[in-house]
């Protein structure tokens, strides 16, 4: 027992420890990477009578119902790709599944009609309606972060590099390399003056434009045309998206940076495996920019694995290796104010998702998926989606601008990819639900569940009483 009652964090493995039954089981016949050519998924249409309301989102999932998991002989069965969907759609549910062996999936992007997938097998695959539309593969790293801007996608790799990639506009299922951050001009210019180099956290000589260690996370400021990427080298680098230079190197934490995120006015957070959450804002200086701390919003033992802002900006949300999600809304007094802590894993958060101003999901490692609705500082779990096999490593959402829903509700197009090397598809309303749905959700999924917010005392730290037990790496 140290110094104040706070037990020290322990050390972590490089990797997340996964179980061999965690991961689905192999597949013969997947599809060599290198092998680019147009295809489709194979799509198989449920009948309006055919969604068995007595089932549990797992037992009635397309992995369950998937060509791949029949003993018997099966017309999809010559298709590396397996899609399925259900046409009548409950509140909160699955309605689509793709599953191939290839790697597992570490990123999503979803713009308009477009879902982008990144995984270890180096490649980004590009869907438009479910059915495989383009794909591109990197030289080297697993693709940790993918962003899309316009007519640019960046993606952040295992190897520390960002890379730039260009839609032909003759032939949009055309992406071609378009080079990395930093161009290799600026590397050059950089080289020559010896006050460009710092010293990294292996204690070597780098130039500060470069990142040395994984790039864990990219976040986008559209509106001022600036790209955030934090990366395990302790550092978050600013760039300019017009043309590719680095702005700025923040010292940002004392351990590896997990999640950054753009917010609005300039701000700027960052979540570390050092434990802590911290706001940036970014100062215009003549042809540059400099962030400054603003405040340390948490600083705990846990890891924070990942961070969310709601659309307006008025509220952040971090997960932690612990299991818990801790929120700070935006006050009259132009401040944060820490909120309740949201308990509803037993293993730790590997992502969070805002989805307009008052929805945000969290996957873990629990392989669990949760949708929480926010009213004023109380949040309500409305779902507990499951299905995945493995832990939920990534989120993306999109608007449903095509539901026919009636009722007012708003709703979304959720994806998630696992670990288990799928990518499933959810349909997401922030309504309530009635009290006998929200039971039989209870007693269908078989879980123990306690959507009741925990206390917390003026240091913020998460409570012993989470009983969340953490993962074997503070580095996702």
């Amino acid at each position: 027992m140290e110094a104040d009652g706070i037990l020290p964090r322990p050390k972590y493995d490089p990797k997340v420890s996964v179980s061999s039954s965690a991961i689905l089981g192999p597949v013969t016949g997947a599809g060599d990477d290198d092998d680019y050519a147009h295809r489709h998924s194979s799509v198989s249409l449920a009948s309006p009578g055919s969604y068995d309301h007595s089932l549990t989102s797992e037992e009635g999932s397309p992995m369950m119902m998937s060509p791949w998991n029949q003993t018997g002989t099966s017309p999809f069965g010559s298709s590396p790709w397996s899609a399925t969907f259900d046409s009548v759609v409950p509140q909160n549910t699955l309605i689509g599944s793709l599953v191939r062996e290839e790697g597992h999936i570490y990123s999503l992007a979803a713009v308009g009609e477009l879902l982008y997938t990144g995984s270890d097998s180096k490649n980004i695959r590009i869907w438009k309606n479910l059915k495989e539309f383009a794909a591109f593969k990197s030289s080297s790293g697993l693709v940790k972060a993918i962003i899309v801007a316009n007519e640019k996608i960046f993606t952040g790799h295992q190897d520390g590099k960002i890379r730039k990639w260009r839609v032909s506009p003759k032939t949009p299922n055309i992406h071609k390399r378009a080079g990395t951050l930093p161009t290799l001009k600026d590397i050059f210019r950089s080289s020559i003056n010896p006050s460009n180099y710092i010293e990294n956290k292996r204690r070597r000589s780098a130039l500060w434009i470069k990142h040395s260690d994984a790039v864990s996370c990219l976040s986008l400021d559209e509106e001022h045309g600036v790209l955030y990427s934090a990366s395990w080298d302790r550092t978050i680098k600013v760039w300019r998206v017009s043309d590719s230079k680095c702005l700025e190197s923040v010292k940002a934490h004392d351990d590896a940076v997990n999640s950054v995120v753009a917010s609005i006015d300039g701000m700027m957070f960052s979540g570390s495996a050092d434990g802590t959450v911290k706001l940036w804002k970014r100062e215009h200086i003549v042809r540059t920019t400099k962030h400054a701390l603003v405040e340390t919003l948490l600083k705990q033992e846990s890891a924070v694995t990942s961070l969310a802002v709601s659309k307006s900006g008025s509220v952040v949300y971090a997960g932690s290796s612990d299991g818990l999600v801790n929120f700070w809304e935006y006050g009259k007094d132009s401040k944060y104010s820490h909120g309740e802590v949201l308990k509803g894993h037993n293993l730790a958060i590997l992502c969070l998702l805002a989805a307009g101003n008052n929805l945000v999901i969290s996957g873990s490692a629990d392989k669990t998926i949760c949708v929480w609705r926010r009213d004023g500082m109380v949040h309500i779990c409305l779902s507990v989606l499951t299905g995945h096999t493995g832990p939920v490593k990534c989120l993306a959402a999109e608007e449903d601008c095509n539901s026919t829903r009636n009722d007012g509700d708003n709703r979304w197009i959720v994806y998630s990819g696992s670990l288990d090397k799928s990518v499933k598809v959810w349909s997401v309303s922030d309504s309530l639900p009635d009290v006998g749905h929200m039971a039989m959700m209870q007693q269908q999924q078989q879980m123990v569940f306690d959507a009741d917010s925990i206390p917390s005392d003026r240091s913020f730290s998460s409570s012993a009483t989470g009983k969340a037990s953490q993962t074997k790496s503070a580095k996702y």
